[in-house]
């Protein structure tokens, strides 16, 4: 009995499920949520290469503007694309909007009728679902952005995927805490301060954290990248004035909050060399705890999609205080890999993580292939 393997099975999975939310939509949605294929256009390229962590409009149509069974299909193509942990996550990370509106007593002003809406998830997929072509979708919103790729029949990339949690940690019941991303911020930390002090010299590369993920949602990374200023990681900057200046005026205080300035930017940009410690630097111990790490950024899709990985390549690198409450951040880093981490807003309980492969985000390299292959 031959297994079929999970970039094929995945991809079949993922087309049924278009398919079918695509055959429920009205036509008004469909002009929304069915775009022409990867590649077929500029325009069609340029949208699909935009992903965004913030709540504006990520392009598609939005879960709260489809009836009870579009959405069943809508979240039945999310949970294919996902692992049963990730799919969870994703959930979970979606019904914080309405904590989150709860923190920040209902009273949040995005220029719409609910500032924090757990409706505005939009999902929209490019080309024709099925096992010849290119084909892919893409579901997002405030704290999520899922992005797939499939070339005849198979998964070619899940990249960028992003999930963060604002609150990161609220209170429950019987003293319980909902903390959706803990364990990718507990094992980092776990991991830092395991390090003797000459190791851990070498991972802390400051002692204050960035005010967020230094990629932020730049389509490609490069060498050099520094930290992208809070307005500019929206589909659009604000119009209205009170919104320009409530934006302007979070990013001022999300800077002088952090205390970098140009040179602590500087030290903590992108580089094509990895930043911090390597793998290969650990004890075995330590790399147990690495290789926990990895999984549960990995972990979010299928078994099977992530490509290869060299753990001794893996470089480990930190900033900010290590002790639990503070504003930190941490990346990983290696070929075909970056993953970011930082909790730093709202006093240190507003978290984000990203996993992105420099090399092949969006599939680009595949598509390019894919392209040469039968349009050269």
């Amino acid at each position: 009995m031959t297994t079929t393997p999970a970039p094929l099975a995945v991809a079949t999975r993922m087309a049924v499920a278009a398919r079918a939310w695509l055959d429920v939509l009205d036509p008004d949605q469909r002009v929304l949520a069915h775009w022409p294929a990867p590649g077929a256009d500029p325009e069609t390229d340029a949208e699909r290469l935009r992903w965004f962590y913030t709540p504006t409009d990520h392009g598609g149509v939005p879960v709260g503007a489809q009836r009870p069974a579009q959405q069943s299909r809508a979240m039945q193509l999310v949970a294919a694309g996902t692992s049963t942990a990730g799919y969870g996550t994703v959930a979970t990370i979606m019904g914080l909007e309405n904590v989150l509106d709860h923190v920040e007593d209902f009273a949040v002003d995005w220029g719409r009728e609910r500032g924090r809406d757990p409706g505005l998830y939009y999902l929209r997929v490019f080309g024709e679902p099925g096992p010849a072509g290119a084909w892919g979708w893409r579901f997002g919103g405030h704290h999520v952005s899922l992005n797939v790729l499939v070339i005849d029949g198979a998964v070619r990339s899940t990249t960028p995927c992003f999930l963060g949690a604002d609150p990161a940690s609220s209170p429950l019941v019987g003293d319980g805490l909902l903390r959706p991303l803990g364990r990718v911020e507990d094992l980092a930390r776990e991991l830092v301060r395991s390090l003797s002090p000459e190791a851990a010299a070498r991972a802390v590369l400051l002692d204050r954290a960035p005010s967020d993920i230094v990629g932020g949602n730049r389509t490609r990374i490069s060498d050099g990248d520094e930290m992208i200023l809070l307005p500019d990681i929206w589909r659009t900057h604000f119009t209205e004035q009170r919104l320009h200046e409530r934006i302007t005026g979070m990013s001022r205080a999300a800077e002088e909050a952090s205390g970098f300035d140009a040179d602590d930017h500087r030290r903590l940009a992108l580089t094509a060399g990895p930043k911090g410690i390597p793998a290969t630097a650990l004890d075995t111990g330590q790399r147990e705890i690495l290789r926990a790490l990895l999984a549960a950024y990995l972990g979010r899709v299928p078994d099977g999609l992530a490509p290869p990985l060299d753990e001794d390549a893996v470089h480990f690198a930190w900033a900010g205080p290590t002790g639990p409450g503070a504003p930190h951040y941490y990346r990983l880093q290696a070929p075909r890999l970056l993953l970011e981490w930082d909790d730093t807003a709202r006093g240190a309980n507003h978290a984000h993580s990203v996993w992105r492969d420099p090399e092949a985000d969006f599939g680009l390299d595949a598509l390019a292939a894919h392209r040469a292959a039968h349009h050269g």
